[in-house]
């Protein structure tokens, strides 16, 4: 089977490719695994309205019936919510899902495989993957960080989820030459939280300046992509000082249960809803919405 045949576009995203329209990729471990009924398909549904709303065609990314499926619609995305045993996917095991027919949502890494693909340059998540805390002896580190490094797209996050390493995982990111750029801040964010206590390898206060960034880098051969860092609005943050302390009690929970490798972040995820009475989840899909009108502006920009 030849790529043309795997890789299944919308009519929406196929008409906006031929006519040099801006794109924006979209993940779906947002439905399957990341947010609880029914926030999951508002949100993923009001990430493509408001991307949209800025001038951009949302392509959102998901594997179905042995297809790469870029842009589905509502009744796809509500059908996807409700199956059982879909897989995340990441690098690993794209491929194995494509093989074997089983459904799958793509992670930060395979979203940005897919999105490469069907050439969009601009993707929007909520926050990557990176080092987890223990690292030093579990070697535990996100392949978002490695795709990060080899492939083409510019990804706009909330910087690392919190609940890692931040610190190496900034230090993985610059040994493999990825570029850091945060919105408009001299901070790197972190996630629920506008600062991480660490200072940002670059700044950009702008779609425009960040466009004219990615474009140069284009435009010399650079490989790889480019990591834009967007602050969470000032009126939804959750203050550091504040997240601290839940996150060490939910990744001490995961500890003491035993959860492991890509079980990690949903649970510790799961366990922080319920620390903060909702307000992680308030925050999370106030930090993505933001991400998605970004990413928009850029891809609008680089057109």
């Amino acid at each position: 089977m030849s790529l043309d045949q795997t890789l299944l576009l919308s009519d929406e995203v196929r008409t906006a490719k031929a006519e040099g329209r801006p794109i924006v990729a979209l993940e779906t471990t947002i439905v399957t695994h990341g947010m609880p009924y029914p926030e999951n398909i508002e949100t993923a549904l009001a990430v493509e309205r408001i991307v949209r709303a800025a001038g951009a065609v949302p392509a959102t990314i998901a594997i179905m019936d042995g297809k790469i499926r870029v842009g589905l619609t509502a009744e796809e995305l509500k059908h996807l919510a409700s199956l059982k045993g879909v897989m995340k996917l990441s690098r690993a095991d794209l491929a194995f899902a494509l093989s074997t027919g089983r459904p799958g949502a793509t992670t930060v890494a395979a979203t940005m495989i897919a999105a490469h693909l069907a050439g969009i340059r601009v993707f929007a998540t909520g926050g990557i993957g990176g080092v987890h805390r223990g690292a030093e002896t579990s070697f535990d580190v996100s392949a978002d960080l490695y795709e990060l490094a080899r492939t083409p797209v510019t990804v706009v996050c909330a910087g690392a989820k919190a609940l890692l390493d931040i610190p190496k995982t900034l230090e993985v990111l610059e040994t493999l030459g990825v570029p850091i750029v945060t919105a408009g801040q001299d901070q790197l964010p972190a996630f629920w939280s506008r600062e991480s206590g660490l200072p940002s390898p670059l700044r950009l206060d702008d779609p425009a300046a960040i466009a004219a960034f990615v474009a140069k880098r284009e435009e010399i051969g650079t490989t790889g992509g480019v990591l834009v860092a967007n602050p969470v609005p000032l009126t939804d943050e959750i203050p550091a000082s504040v997240m601290r302390g839940h996150i060490e009690a939910a990744i001490a929970d995961a500890e003491r249960e035993g959860v492991r490798a890509k079980a990690v972040t949903p649970f510790v995820l799961g366990r922080i809803l319920e620390l903060t009475g909702g307000k992680s989840l308030a925050t999370n899909i106030a930090l993505v919405k933001n991400n998605a009108r970004l990413a928009a502006e850029i891809a609008v920009a680089l057109r």
